[in-house]
């Protein structure tokens, strides 16, 4: 009697799986600044957005740089957690210089709303000028859109076990990091800075369509072909323990 196969490891994977070149490169600079920023607080004034800054000292790279800084450990962490689950399948489809390009329009975008408000003479407008505003909340609130609008129906399991569709699951994560954002500096600006961010990265993905279409077509081509050969040669990726004749080809 043949036994079958003993199986004394398992995987499972977790999240979107490895971490995608562009995503890598931008969770590490950020990882650095905030670390800098611990051992050389003087870094956040320098870097961080503030419309007086831009405007009189022409501190111009501060719209760019703001988006590397944090204003604490659960800050950080939402906003690189949300950027690895949501990012890594943006990032494949779209490639890492269309990827990278979206997310500084996205950060930009949202920078450029505090800014323009930040000149107006609304009464809330003093305010926005002298406020010092941080954090990548702006760009990875694009990304969330981003993948709400590709992705909307596709089952995210919620502290994994409520499976819900990953609109849903996109509006409670992105929920979580607006409320940990906004114990950052600057923190009354984080509304206005992540709704600009949405915007932007709205814009910029219907502005934008054609410039990523043909990356977007052959990756979903791709994926119909796998499947498809999957189901010509019998290929499994994985089976039952009474299974015993069952082999990958």
């Amino acid at each position: 009697m043949r036994r079958p196969p003993a199986t004394s490891t398992f995987a499972y994977s977790f999240g979107p799986g490895p971490l995608t070149p562009a995503i890598k490169v931008l969770i590490a600079t950020n990882v650095a600044a905030f670390l800098l920023a611990l051992v050389a607080p003087a870094i956040t004034l320098l870097l961080g957005l503030r419309p007086a800054d831009v405007v009189e000292r022409s501190y111009l790279w501060q719209p760019v740089t703001y988006m590397f800084l944090h204003g604490g450990i659960f800050h950080i962490l939402f906003n690189m957690l949300a950027l690895w689950m949501f990012g890594v399948e943006l990032e494949r489809m779209w490639g890492s210089r269309y990827f990278t390009k979206f997310y500084f329009v996205a950060g930009g975008g949202a920078a450029l709303t505090t800014l323009i408000l930040s000149l107006t003479p609304l009464p809330f407008a003093d305010r926005f000028y002298y406020s010092l505003t941080i954090g990548a909340s702006g760009a990875v609130y694009g990304v969330l859109l981003a993948y709400a609008l590709y992705f909307p129906h596709r089952p995210i399991y919620l502290y994994f076990v409520f499976p819900i569709p990953a609109k849903y699951f996109v509006l409670i994560i992105g929920a979580i990091s607006l409320l940990s954002s906004m114990g950052a500096s600057g923190g009354g600006i984080a509304h206005t800075t992540h709704l600009g961010g949405l915007v932007a990265a709205y814009l910029y993905l219907k502005g934008g369509s054609r410039t990523h279409i043909l990356p977007e077509i052959k990756y979903r081509y791709l994926k119909w072909r796998i499947n498809r050969m999957r189901r010509r040669f019998d290929v499994y990726s994985g089976g039952r323990a009474k299974d015993v004749d069952r082999r990958v080809h």
